[in-house]
Formats: C-alpha cells, structure tokens, sequence
C-alpha cells in the first residue's frame, strides 16, 4: 500500500487556494492511553486541525520542552510502541480523513528498520514523517525507502542554518519544510521568534515546497502572525498541555482541545 503523500500536498495546497495558512497540530502517541490518545487526536480535527503529527514516544527527547517530555513519560510508562503509535495513525487517519504524519527521532526508527517503518506507516496511512535529528548526510537510506512507499520526508531547518545547508536540506525533502522558529526545544512562547519570518524568507529562495512554522505558537495571535508569511502553523505543546491540565476529566479536556484547535484555526485564517 502506498502512503498518503499526495494527501498531503492536496491539504496544503488547499489551505493555499483559500488563502489561509494550514493548522498541523502534533499530538504524542499512547498519551494518556493508546485509546485516549487517539480521541485527542479526532477531537483536535474536529476543532479545525488540517494536518496531524503523531509523535513517537521517546526516552530522551533533547528536543523536546517539559510539557512534550511530561506527555512522553507518560505514554511510555502505559507501554506505547511503535505498533500502538501505527495504530494512532491508522485510527485517526480512518476516523478523520486529515494526512497524518509521524514525528519521531531517528534511533527507534534504526533500530526497527526503515524499510519496514516505512512499509507499515504507509500500510497505516501515514503520509510521511518528521525526522528532526537525522543528518541529511545518513538520510539516503530511510529517503529511498519512503519514496518506495509514497511517504514524504520532511526536514527541520532551524535559524542558525547557513544558507547552503538550507538549499541542500530542502533539495532532499519532501511534503513541506519544517521551519522552527525558535532555537531550541519546544514549548509555547510569549511570542514568536522575529527569526521566524527570516527564516521562511530564506527557505522559500531555495524551494518550491511549502513552509511550515512550529516551535513556539500557542495561541490565535501568534498562529495569525506566522499566518502572514508561512503556509502553515504547527503547534504541539499548547495541546498537549490542555490534555495535562484537565488529566481527571477527560470530556473536559476534548472540549479544550476543540476550541483551542478552533481558535487557532480562526488565527490560521486572518492573515492580518
């Protein structure tokens, strides 16, 4: 079976064409159970989320800020594997028909085998999947055999990137370009980075493959300003944490996740 890039060239293209950024909202696997993870998931489309990332669990996540961290101890302490994360993107792709990608590091990935991760996230209905520590220069390997199973390869580009790196980056992805607007880990920022808009600049000098603005946005007036020169929004930390804050109530906390993903969707749609 062939993965869902098309998919998601389609909803972005499709969040172009109506002159609006596209909202992606990453949300980890097997948190707070496999099963309520997977309601999260459905209840962020339901707000308005265009694009899901699925995060893979990991037990050290250096890229990750503590609210993400939190979310991860959790669903690895509840026994998350990759069959249970390839089970969430199954069921939500099912459920929702949004493209859903995997976020994950590198190592669960090597350890598995990349042909075989890439066989079953397209067998799944994956659409791709976010590598944020895999050097382009050992990336051959795993890019062979997403394109194999139609998966796209999606590469972070950070500030601090030369803009060779950058060109050469965005040569060997795929699906859209991750821009991260702050250095370092992520987490939701009282604003977002004026490095940001720097950064989609010179990303867009090198391709032709849409670019995507995370780490950092929490809310509708910073997804509105990303809004304004990015082609979408990604945020993870601002979900996770409505899930942690309303953790003995869960109708409670699909309600916030809803109406955070509606009003950032609403952000999404004001370009100023």
């Amino acid at each position: 079976m062939s993965g869902d890039a098309q998919g998601l060239a389609g909803a972005l293209a499709a969040a172009r064409s109506e002159s609006r950024a596209a909202l992606i909202g990453y949300y980890p696997a097997g948190f707070p159970t496999l099963e309520g993870g997977i309601r999260a998931v459905i209840a962020m489309v339901e707000g308005g989320c265009d694009i899901i990332e699925i995060g893979l669990p990991h037990s050290d996540p250096v890229l990750d800020g503590p609210i993400i961290q939190t979310a991860d101890d959790i669903a690895l302490r509840g026994g998350i594997r990759i069959s249970g994360v390839l089970r969430t993107v199954r069921e939500v792709r099912a459920a929702t028909g949004v493209p859903v990608l995997c976020m994950t590091y590198w190592n669960p990935v090597d350890r598995y085998g990349p042909e075989r991760f890439a066989a079953e996230l397209a067998e799944a209905g994956g659409a791709g999947c976010i590598l944020p520590d895999l050097p382009l220069e050992e990336s051959e390997q795993w890019r062979k055999a997403a394109e194999r199973h139609g998966l796209a390869t999606v590469f972070v580009v950070a500030p601090s990137s030369k803009d060779e790196r950058i060109a050469a980056i965005t040569a060997a992805g795929s699906g859209f370009v991750y821009a991260a607007s702050l250095m370092g880990v992520t987490g939701t920022r009282e604003s977002v980075s004026r490095d940001a808009a720097d950064l989609v600049r010179r990303v867009r000098a090198t391709t032709p493959l849409p670019v995507c603005v995370g780490l950092g946005v929490s809310n509708a007036v910073q997804a509105s300003e990303v809004a304004t020169f990015a082609d979408g929004v990604i945020v993870g930390s601002a979900f996770v944490r409505r899930v942690l804050e309303h953790s003995d109530d869960e109708a409670a906390a699909l309600r916030e996740l809803r109406e955070l993903a509606a009003d950032l969707t609403r952000g999404a749609r004001n370009r100023g």
